[in-house]
């Protein structure tokens, strides 16, 4: 048995078969999540280039950016230059819940849309990525707090949600017409400020082996980079789900909280990421100013590696 059926006008096709090794939760489960969460899910994607992470049968996960040329031809879409393939690359626009439920059906379980929509950047991002350990979220939860602290000394405001792994992350709006140059230069400076208010729990340290079992506070989600969108499934064991949570509540929550089979219900008749999320806010000067002071993790990085590479043929 198959489990075919048809909704939106989208022939769904295996939905009784396994999602994922350790998924506990069928491709059924997966259509019936997005098609419940849709009222939420598709504003939090809407205009914005998608890129999905899709898990076949047998096969590993894999990210898609370039929509399928065997894509309907009603789902909207963009085209945009890619600097780092030096290619045009057309993304998906999942503007209405049809397009959601057709990627649900290619067994899309990630939805990481492009922090810019029409021609301006919408948010200015932090993501907490904690040390492995029992205790990781905790610690994720601890440095979201001193994100929040260095928000507010700077006069700015943000949302947050569980990552739907192991991280939390921060969103701050932010006017329309700020200069991609200028959003990345103040996230450095965000970052840079929340890691001096605790610098025993946190690092802005872009090399792995720099970080000390330190909470990462990554400040490159900037320019070109994505982040999975609130409510989206990740693929982890259980099939947790990136949900918004009341800062009031965040040090009471944990990740196993927030699946494909809880979300709908906490979820509520409202819309709570966007109940969350304070009015697009001006950078400030200041901040801005700092941040453009502060070398580009992923170049400083570079030219540190090698050098280390250098230091160590000479050593030997």
């Amino acid at each position: 048995m198959t489990g075919d059926e048809t909704r939106e006008g989208v022939t769904l096709t295996n939905l009784d078969q396994p999602l994922f090794d350790g998924a506990e939760a069928t491709k059924r489960d997966l259509v019936d999540y997005l098609d419940a969460i849709a009222g939420r899910l598709v504003p939090a994607l809407r205009g914005r280039a998608l890129s999905v992470v899709r898990v076949r049968p047998g096969q590993e996960p894999f990210m898609q950016k370039n929509l399928p040329k065997y894509a309907p031809a009603w789902i909207e879409r963009v085209s945009v230059w890619a600097e780092a393939s030096h290619r045009q690359v057309t993304y998906a626009l999942c503007n209405d819940r049809r397009t959601l439920i057709w990627f649900g059906n290619q067994r899309a379980v990630e939805y990481h849309p492009a922090l810019w929509a029409g021609d301006h950047f919408t948010h200015l991002v932090l993501d907490l990525d904690p040390p492995e350990g029992s205790e990781s979220f905790g610690l994720a939860v601890r440095a979201a707090f001193l994100v929040r602290q260095a928000l507010a000394e700077a006069g700015l405001a943000g949302a947050v949600k569980t990552s739907g792994a192991k991280g939390v992350h921060v969103f701050v709006p932010v006017e329309a017409g700020v200069p991609a140059e200028d959003l990345a230069a103040a996230t450095r400076a965000l970052g840079a400020r929340a890691e001096r208010v605790d610098p025993s729990l946190a690092t802005t340290a872009f090399i792995r082996e720099d970080r000390a079992g330190k909470v990462f506070i990554d400040s490159t989600r900037a320019g070109g980079a994505t982040v999975v969108a609130a409510y989206s499934p990740r693929i982890r064991p259980g099939v947790p789900v990136s949900f918004p949570v009341p800062w009031s509540d965040l040090d009471r929550v944990a990740p196993r909280d927030f699946t494909v089979r809880t979300v709908p219900a906490l979820a509520g008749a409202g819309d709570p990421w966007a109940e969350a999320m304070p009015a697009p806010q001006r950078l400030p000067a200041d901040l801005v100013e700092e941040g453009h002071t502060i070398p580009v993790a992923r170049v400083q990085a570079m030219h540190e590696g090698k050098r280390r590479a250098r230091a160590r043929r000479n050593e030997s």
